[in-house]
């Protein structure tokens, strides 16, 4: 069976963007009175918007009485500028997405990163154009693990293909799950500190040229 149209996860599956996001929600913590987080402790909060990682963050500062949605848009405003300067993508990843566009696989990043944001951190990461789409969190009303982003990328793209998702956290299993199509993950990543084997993916790969080459022989 011929994969035809793969998703992305951005953060913790194609570029490692712990250490900017990070810094920025540091940033917007700081302007509330609020003392900086370590780097790992932001990361652990990666994986359901940048919103949701405020929300918790400001919950273990003990900040309850900061507005999320202010405190979120002050996350927003650093960030703008720093998307994509300190991100590295992980080993492999550029390499494999050429692979599988050449070898007429249609490619989606999906996350639940701003859109602009992510345009930024694909952008400076050199891999923007191995895309045929990109969903971010803020492009539909919905977001992931709504199996309705799924669907607008199969809509956009046209066709009936068979599609898997890629991506690093319980949310991208779920997202494939509630779709209908393979979950399938990376090892490293952002997953709050589970391991990824407890959320159940169909398949786990090493990294994103296993992914290349499991596709391109054709294999279920």
């Amino acid at each position: 069976m011929r994969f035809d149209l793969i998703s992305f996860d951005l953060d913790g599956t194609l570029v490692d963007t712990a250490g900017e996001i990070a810094e920025a929600a540091n940033r917007a913590i700081e302007e509330f009175g609020g003392e900086r987080q370590p780097a790992a402790v932001a990361e652990q909060f990666i994986g359901a918007g940048g919103r949701e990682m405020m929300r918790r963050l400001l919950e273990r500062i003990d900040a309850a009485a900061v507005d999320v949605d202010l405190a979120y848009a002050r996350f927003g405003f650093h960030y703008t500028s720093m998307a994509g300067t300190t991100c590295r993508l992980f080993p492999g990843v550029a390499e494999a997405l050429r692979r599988l566009q050449a070898g007429g696989v249609r490619l989606a990043c999906l996350t639940n990163k701003a859109e602009g944001h992510s345009r930024s951190v694909l952008r400076a990461s050199g891999i923007d154009g191995c895309f045929d789409l990109l969903v971010g969190g803020d492009t539909l009303p919905c977001r992931k693990p709504d199996a309705r982003v799924v669907a607008h990328i199969v809509t956009t793209l046209g066709g009936r293909p068979v599609m898997a998702h890629v991506g690093d956290s319980r949310t991208d299993v779920e997202t494939a799950r509630n779709a209908g199509i393979a979950a399938w993950v990376v090892p490293y990543g952002y997953n709050g500190g589970e391991p990824i084997e407890a959320c159940h993916p169909d398949r786990v790969f090493t990294d994103l040229g296993a992914v290349a080459d499991h596709v391109l022989r054709g294999e279920a």
